[in-house]
């Protein structure tokens, strides 16, 4: 079990989730700590995104989520979310700064985007290595730039947890390697936990602190190179032992 802490922290407990009778998840128990990144695993239909989909208080669960931030019980904490796809027009003319704009304000992008609304899409983008897209256009953009675009929303204003689900898929090798080391460099300099749902378990063992196998229930935890080797992980995936 990992050493855990009481100032930054999120406790979820015995949380449960039914999709009318049919239990998804079942007495979930999981402790992490600020600047950790978890990984999150299992095969497909294990009750991972419902997992974050819980803690983001989109749907009704049993049992408790607790967060505390810098020594005190909060109930609702920033949380920033990347979602695992986006259904995105390919021929839209709306910019990167409009999109972020429009996200985050209620005014319409028509009337005009003031100067300093227009630095502090920057200094987003800037977080995570995007500055140069704000002119693009969305739909121009490849899967690794867009998902840092999204990631640059989901740190502004930087979030006391982020939720990470499948971000990284469709991305290529260099898009990958950047994305994950601009996840790591604010986990670091803002204090920020993550909680990453992934399918790429060779690509994340590099830059996760732990690993938790998740099959409707938490069957393993621990770091990286014990899960990946543990014989729970091959049985949940269907896959055979090696020795």
């Amino acid at each position: 079990m990992n050493n855990t802490c009481n100032h930054c922290c999120t406790r979820v407990t015995g949380l449960s989730v039914k999709f009318g009778a049919v239990p998804i998840l079942e007495n979930i128990d999981i402790h992490l700590n600020c600047r950790e990144i978890v990984a999150l695993i299992g095969p497909n239909g294990a009750g991972k995104t419902t997992l974050l989909r819980a803690l983001l208080g989109e749907i009704p669960f049993t049992g408790s989520v607790n967060f505390i931030v810098k020594g005190e019980r909060v109930k609702y904490p920033r949380i920033g979310y990347v979602p695992q796809r986006l259904n995105l027009d390919a021929d839209s003319p709306v910019s990167v700064m409009d999109f972020m704009v429009s996200a985050s304000h209620r005014t319409p992008v028509w009337l005009g985007i003031r100067p300093s609304t227009r630095r502090k899409v920057i200094e987003a983008l800037s977080l995570v290595s995007a500055q140069d897209l704000a002119k693009k256009r969305i739909g121009e953009l490849s899967g690794g730039q867009l998902q840092r675009v999204l990631l640059a929303m989901a740190m502004s204003p930087v979030p006391d947890l982020l939720l990470l689900d499948e971000s990284a898929s469709g991305i290529d090798i260099n898009g990958l390697a950047l994305f994950y080391r601009i996840v790591d460099e604010m986990r670091k300099r803002h204090d920020v936990s993550v909680i990453l749902v992934t399918h790429d378990l060779g690509s994340i063992a590099p830059h996760a602190d732990r690993i938790i196998l998740i099959n409707g229930r938490v069957l393993c935890e621990g770091k990286p190179e014990e899960v990946l080797r543990d014989e729970k992980m091959f049985k949940a995936f269907g896959l055979s032992l090696k020795t």
